[in-house]
């Protein structure tokens, strides 16, 4: 699993940052989480193929979450696109894409809406899943919570050899199965396999206000993506518009017990990132900047 920061910034692109947007790789399927003006550039910067996106996800209204998505979708349509694109998002945004594209791509746009505080799992494949669940902003916002499915067990060759399990029955045993071998005598799975390696998490909160309420939802992921818009001394800044000051988040990543915290969507007024992680780091050391650019793999 990997995340690629494309846009750390909030409201206003500013101090060579661009507001949100990252790209989730998940077993070479690549989700783009959140469109911020700017996205598409940075993909190209960075060396990603937009054309193998085949889900976004929008977590709001505000535009520095989704003013990317119309450039992004044209440019798309340009190159040739033949693939329906799934978009994840509340009903606002489509109207503003059907108002803005209303003449024929050359692919299907297939839009999942999200009810203001719907919570429900998006993509199931037989890998991972996609989940959504409601943060608290100013206006309804979804946090996305990536989940592998459970590994299958890692055979031990030596162990096969000894007990002369045929090749045919690798695959039962990896599912967890027993064996019975020719004489009859029962094969623990336990005895030819050890455990697979823990399923990878990776949440992304969007933009919220500080919400203790989150943690059950993010609780024991690797990775978790908050928004530290404000720093400490300007926490009823942060209060009043419904956003996140740095120790904050490191406060919700220590409640739930997350193996990491990154931190973005920075407040304009902000050149200097430094004074976050210094914030951060105080409470929940584990805790990253999350440049644009840089990638996060697990």
């Amino acid at each position: 699993m990997k995340v690629t920061i494309l846009g750390n910034n909030s409201a206003l692109p500013a101090h060579g940052r661009y507001p949100t947007s990252q790209v989730v790789d998940i077993n070479d399927q690549l989700f783009l989480m959140d469109c911020g003006e700017g996205a598409q550039m940075r993909m190209h910067q960075y060396g990603i193929k937009s054309q193998r996106i085949n889900h976004i996800f929008i977590s709001h209204i505000h535009g520095d979450h989704y003013l990317g998505l119309v450039g992004y979708i044209s440019s798309l349509s340009l190159l040739g696109r033949e693939k329906e694109l799934h978009i994840y998002c509340p009903a606002k945004i489509k109207e503003y894409v059907m108002i803005q594209m209303p003449w024929s791509l050359g692919f299907e746009i297939v839009f999942h809406l999200i009810g203001d505080i719907e919570r429900k799992v998006l993509v199931e494949t037989e890998k991972f899943s996609v989940s959504c669940f409601p943060v608290y902003h100013s206006v309804p916002t979804h946090g996305f919570l990536f989940t592998e499915k459970k590994r299958k067990r890692v055979l031990i060759p030596k162990k096969l050899q000894e007990y002369e399990i045929p090749k045919y029955y690798y695959s039962k045993l990896a599912e967890g199965e027993d064996y019975i071998d020719k004489q009859g005598e029962l094969v623990k799975n336990e005895w030819v396999t050890t455990e697979g390696h823990p399923p990878k998490t990776y949440a992304y909160t969007a933009d919220t206000r500080y919400a203790p309420e989150i943690v059950d939802d993010i609780l024991h992921v690797d990775l978790l993506y908050h928004e530290t818009t404000y720093l400490h001394d300007n926490l009823l800044k942060a209060i009043d518009r419904y956003h996140t000051t740095a120790p904050q988040a490191a406060e919700i990543a220590l409640q739930a017990q997350v193996q990491k915290l990154i931190i973005g969507h920075f407040s304009s007024k902000y050149k200097e990132l430094n004074p976050f992680l210094l914030e951060s780091q105080q409470i929940f050391p584990s805790t990253e900047i999350a440049f644009e650019g840089k990638t996060f793999e697990w």
